[in-house]
Parts: structure tokens; sequence; C-alpha cells
């Protein structure tokens, strides 16, 4: 076990010295691994997508198992919670009216559990949210999501509002997190059941991302064709992207941590 545990050390050691664009090249050809893995090991890759959903539920699971156990909220963003809860209000409402499915359900289930968290944190456990650290203004990202969304969204034969509330939620959902790492770099310390969380959302995101990239090659690109024409189809797939990569650091720290 010693030997095992030095070589993992001597690894991370070197990888820790590395200047910034060699970390990132190395992150870019350890996600391209992944996904090769992924591409052999799941044959029907409509499966990462659901894993996506149900990692998140795992996650928002943790929240709960935190605020009834140890009853505080501390370390946790509320505005984080209220982005997460918009997209998904938006996405069940598109949802509904325009695909109804399996993932309509489990994302039911997460936005009732969500709205659950952000009722313990506003009225249940109020005394202990850090309110002064949760300082990122929730403005920066919804503003300029609704107004990527009025100018890029699917070109499809639905309603004009529905496509519009569809980009919006995935335009949203990439950024949603934000307000939760500006906590924690305020804080300074991460709570154990909120580290735990995040990279669920961490791994939920590489899973999510992994599904359409995996989808889009095994169709040889006539997924994005399906998805409509236009700059719609690459904004997905760097929507998803964008997620993965702002968790990608935490995740990298986290994993190491438990290392």
């Amino acid at each position: 076990m010693r030997p095992q545990r030095t070589s993992i050390h001597a690894v991370t050691t070197w990888v820790r010295r590395q200047p910034p664009k060699v970390k990132a090249f190395l992150a870019v050809v350890s996600g391209m691994a992944a996904l090769v893995l992924l591409r052999f090991i799941v044959h029907d890759h409509d499966n990462l997508f659901v894993a996506a959903e149900a990692v998140h539920s795992l996650g928002i699971s943790v929240l709960i198992y935190k605020l009834m156990k140890e009853k505080t909220c501390a370390g946790l963003s509320l505005k984080s919670q209220e982005l997460t809860a918009i997209f998904l209000a938006v996405r069940l409402y598109c949802s509904f009216v325009m695909e109804y499915d399996i993932h309509t359900l489990l994302d039911f289930a997460t936005f009732v559990t969500t709205v659950w968290v952000i009722y313990m944190i506003r009225f249940k456990l109020k005394a202990s949210y850090m309110e002064e650290k949760d300082n990122f203004a929730i403005y920066y990202v919804v503003a300029p999501c609704a107004m990527l969304a009025l100018l890029i969204h699917p070109s499809t034969s639905h309603h004009l509002l529905n496509r519009i509330s569809w980009a919006f939620c995935v335009y949203l959902e990439a950024v949603s997190v934000l307000p939760q790492l500006r906590v924690m770099q305020n804080t300074k310390i991460v709570e154990p059941f909120t580290a735990h969380y995040v990279f669920a959302l961490g791994v939920a995101r590489f899973l999510s991302c992994a599904h359409w990239v995996l989808q889009v090659l095994d169709s040889r690109g006539h997924l994005l064709v399906a998805l409509g024409y236009g700059l719609w189809p690459s904004m997905v797939l760097i929507s998803e992207i964008v997620q993965t990569f702002i968790l990608a650091d935490f995740c990298y720290y986290y994993v190491k941590r438990l290392v």
C-alpha cells in the first residue's frame, strides 16, 4: 500500500509544479481519455444523461442530509440554489410542452428538493446563512443568459417562446454554480458536505457533456443538424463544456485532497 501511495504522491506533486498551460493540457488529455473510455463502456449513450441527472439528485440529497443533521446552512450559496430552481422550472415547462419523458420526472424530483433547500436556508436556518459571503449578483448571469437566448435559440418548429425558454435554461445551467464557488472563495474554508455537493455537480456536468459529445460523434454530426441550424447546436456543446471547465478545477483539488 505504501509504494502505491508514494507513486500517487509523486504524480500529484509533479502535476502541482507544472505551469498553468501544462495543467490545462493535461486536463484536456484526461478528459479525452475519459470520453474514449465511456464510449466503449457505455453502449447506450443516452444513459449518460440519465446518470448525470441522477448524480445531480444525489448531490441535492447530500445537501438535505447536511441541513437535517447539522441544522446549519453555513457554506451554502442561496443564490446558486435559486439559479438552479429557475433553470429547472424553465426546463420543466419546456419538457412538458415539447418532449415529456423520463427526464421530466427526474427534473421534477430535483426541482422539488431544490425548492425545499431554498426554503430551509431562507426560513428555518436563516441564522447560519452567510449572506455577506454570498455576494455574487445573480443578475450578472441571468440578464446575459436572457439576452443570449433571445439572439441564439433552437430553430425547430416549436413556438418561439418555448425555443427561447429552452435556450435560456441551457445557458443559465452552465453558470448556475458560480455563486457557490464565490462563497467558497470568500470563506476560504470548504465545508465537507458542500464539497461533496459541488463535486457531484462536477461529475454530473462531465457526464452530461460526455453524452452530447459522444452523441455527436456517433451520429457523425447529424445530431447537430437535428438540433437546428445556425449557432444554436454549437452553443449547446459550448455551454456544456463551459460548465464542465468551471467545475473542473474544484473537482481536481477535491480528488487530490481525498487521495
